[in-house]
């Protein structure tokens, strides 16, 4: 069922007096029209077709586009530049692309300079865990001897010591 109002026909009724929600009070931007449901979409479809049969407009294609064309603009003039003018403009591109070529060669001199001290750094860090490991092992190795050791050793009897004393310094 169709709401009737006085005094126009059904190409002038708008969604909004069908379907009131569609009628908000700002105008929505694609985003907002995106999310709409394809119930809403076909009916707003629906009410720009009508209105386009309405102005005596046949083609739907005709009527799409018919609020999306630009008004024509005058093509471009293309302005003659002065000679001096293009001259400081080819000086510049030149001064420009010599400084790129500079930025681009400092730029590759910095990343080889770190790359290679990046590898000294990693080759000084596997000799310290490699020297790490040599120490431990040595260690390791003074500790058992010096267990040989305790039972005869004449020292710690002389100080007074137990070896359960002993056994915590070494730990």
């Amino acid at each position: 069922m169709m709401l009737q109002h006085p005094g126009l026909g059904p190409s002038e009724i708008s969604a909004s007096a069908v379907v009131p929600c569609l009628s908000p009070p700002v105008s929505f931007g694609f985003e907002e029209f995106a999310n709409f449901s394809p119930l809403v979409k076909e009916e707003l479809r629906f009410t720009i077709l009508n209105k386009c049969l309405a102005n005596g407009i046949k083609s739907t294609v005709e009527c799409m586009t018919m609020n999306t064309e630009r008004p024509t603009e005058h093509p471009r003039v293309k302005k003659e530049i002065p000679p001096e003018e293009n001259e400081r403009r080819k000086r510049r591109r030149e001064r420009n692309k010599i400084a790129a070529t500079k930025c681009r060669n400092k730029k590759k001199e910095r990343t080889d300079s770190l790359q290679k001290e990046s590898e000294k750094l990693e080759s000084i860090n596997a000799d310290l865990k490699a020297q790490i490991e040599a120490l431990k092992s040595e260690k390791q190795q003074l500790v058992y001897m010096l267990n040989l050791h305790r039972p005869t050793c004449i020292v710690r009897a002389q100080i007074g010591r137990t070896p359960e004393d002993e056994r915590n310094l070494f730990i």
